[in-house]
């Protein structure tokens, strides 16, 4: 992270980096540049703290997600919770100068996403109980209906809304601020430990339902809140930084490869290997095409759709999940 906030069109020393923050921190300590204050604290350190919370988030999103629908293959998108945060998003940059009914882009990006996994839930159930393949195909199912309604208000867009609209929905935290990342950082961080309590109880549910019940897991109760929780943080992260895909999907099958399916160390590992990893997806994005900014979406999708490839190819089981 401080390599990151030491680089970009003006590199800062990593000493003269760490000073500013230690400045900044406990006040001690002189700034002799406030060029180079101005640089680090507001605009680098919360972008990079920033991205670093919403891999974080959207990783242990991806390894929930695939423990609950018993799908190795889902991600936080396969919900519909993307789509929903879209179009809500798009209906205030679309249709509005910026806000809708006193809701921002972010505000309504998060709406749209309750609204999204709200109707998952309740579409996903069978008799009273939530069925992990009806999960999968009503999210499937929410989220083309969400995309057709984005795609409809694209068509009504001006140019410059457009740009706008397809820059979100590749997903960014080009214009990151302090005041986002309080909740941002409360629900990541709540939400990593509440999940990592439930570690045993997710390791039940990869031994199949009627074993996890024998073992004394409520599975209807513990779907249901971990679908919530995943849910949360998924669209939390999504209202401030768009859309960005494969990070669910790729980083939970990569810490697997070195530590192994118990989720009490997959759920904690896998936070820091999607945190490492989309600061390092967000330095390349703002310096690989400079002076332009690429979405981060681009990247994750360039690196993520080899990556899934590649494990097709190594995992044989999957031809069968």
């Amino acid at each position: 992270m401080v390599l990151a906030i030491s680089i970009g069109a003006v590199t800062v020393p990593v000493g003269e980096v760490w000073r500013i923050i230690w400045h900044r921190i406990t006040g001690s300590g002189t700034v002799t540049d406030p060029a180079m204050d101005q640089i680090v604290w507001n605009f680098r350190t919360p972008r990079v703290v920033l991205a670093a919370l919403v891999g974080a988030g959207l990783a242990i999103a991806g390894v929930v997600l695939q423990a609950v629908v018993a799908n190795p293959l889902a991600d936080p998108y396969v919900l519909g919770v993307s789509s929903g945060a879209s179009l809500g998003a798009v209906l205030v940059i679309t249709l509005t100068s910026g806000a809708l009914g006193g809701l921002g882009v972010s505000s309504a990006a998060f709406v749209g996403a309750a609204l999204a996994a709200a109707l998952v839930f309740f579409l996903g159930q069978k008799q009273g109980r939530l069925a992990p393949t009806r999960l999968v195909l009503s999210g499937v199912a929410v989220g083309y209906l969400f995309l057709a309604a984005t795609s409809y208000l694209q068509l009504q867009a001006t140019p410059t809304e457009l740009r706008t609209v397809m820059f979100w929905m590749l997903g960014s935290v080009a214009g990151a601020q302090w005041g986002q990342l309080p909740l941002v950082t409360t629900v990541v961080i709540a939400t990593t430990v509440v999940l990592a309590l439930f570690g045993r109880r997710l390791n039940a549910l990869l031994v199949g339902d009627e074993s996890a019940t024998a073992l004394g897991v409520d599975v209807h109760r513990l779907r249901a809140v971990l679908l919530a929780l995943s849910s949360l943080v998924t669209g939390t992260v999504i209202a401030v930084a768009g859309g960005i895909g494969f990070v669910g999907l790729m980083i939970p099958h990569l810490v697997r490869l070195t530590t192994g399916a118990d989720h009490r160390r997959l759920l904690p590992q896998a936070a820091l290997v999607g945190a490492i990893y989309l600061v390092v997806v967000d330095l390349l994005a703002r310096t690989v095409h400079r002076p332009n900014e690429l979405p981060l979406g681009i990247l994750t999708a360039l690196f993520g759709a080899p990556f899934f490839l590649w494990l097709l190819r190594r995992n044989k089981s999957l031809d069968t999940a």
